[in-house]
């Protein structure tokens, strides 16, 4: 069983075209957790309106953080593998198989995606070249995360051991990245598996230059390191 984890928080402008991606790719069984995060606009009526039984709608924590969005999603879902979606990107039609034959040999899958603007027009080929991003899992601990969530899916086991995200832990990605990563067993994949939409409402940053200041990147990844030495030790 696949479980789709979506955070949504006002997000009725592209929603309905994400979620129709997404469902088109999933069986009878499986499940898509919309989790609002106290949305002001029709967010939770378009969903509600789709009229799919594959889809629960939940109410998130309210708390403005597409953390722990994201994380009551994961926390609600039932199946054996788990994939993290945003609430305005669309997912090629191919991603589901692709992701689903690599979650065979790893834990983690991450693919690679192409960037675009509002109106889903290609403004980088590949977002991993975009970024400069690398494999290994200390290149990317250490010097630059590439773990993007809504390239990213894992095992449920993945999930169980890493729980919520420690305190100093930017992002959940960067966590569920990691724990897969020393724990489990990851992969990236060069397939660009979703349109990754970028605007001026988008949550993340990912395909842009971090904001924070170089002290409290230093501090976070030498915090994701300590919490997975902890892991490690309370193996």
């Amino acid at each position: 069983m696949i479980s789709v984890c979506l955070a949504t928080y006002n997000g009725e402008k592209y929603i309905v075209e994400q979620l129709q991606s997404v469902l088109s790719q999933l069986g009878e069984h499986d499940e898509v957790i919309v989790s609002d995060d106290g949305s002001t606009d029709a967010t939770c009526e378009v969903v509600r309106n789709m009229a799919d039984s594959r889809i629960r709608l939940v109410k998130g924590p309210c708390l403005k953080s597409p953390t722990l969005n994201f994380e009551h999603a994961i926390a609600l879902a039932q199946g054996e593998y788990i994939f993290l979606c945003d609430q305005d990107d669309v997912w090629m039609p191919n991603k589901v198989e692709v992701m689903m034959k690599a979650l065979q040999d790893y834990a983690c899958v991450v693919s690679d995606c192409e960037v675009t603007d509002s109106q889903l027009n290609t403004t980088a080929p590949s977002f991993r070249q975009q970024i400069g991003a690398k494999n290994g899992r200390f290149y990317n601990l250490f010097v630059k995360n590439s773990y993007s969530g809504s390239c990213m899916a894992f095992r449920k086991e993945v999930a169980q051991m890493a729980g919520p995200t420690p305190n100093g832990v930017f992002m959940h990605d960067i966590w569920l990245g990691n724990v897969a990563a020393f724990h489990f067993s990851l992969t990236f994949i060069e397939d660009k598996l979703i349109k990754f939409r970028r605007h001026t409402d988008s949550a993340s940053t990912a395909a842009g230059k971090s904001n924070n200041p170089f002290f409290l990147r230093l501090y976070s990844r030498l915090k994701t390191a300590f919490c997975l030495l902890f892991l490690r030790l309370n193996k």
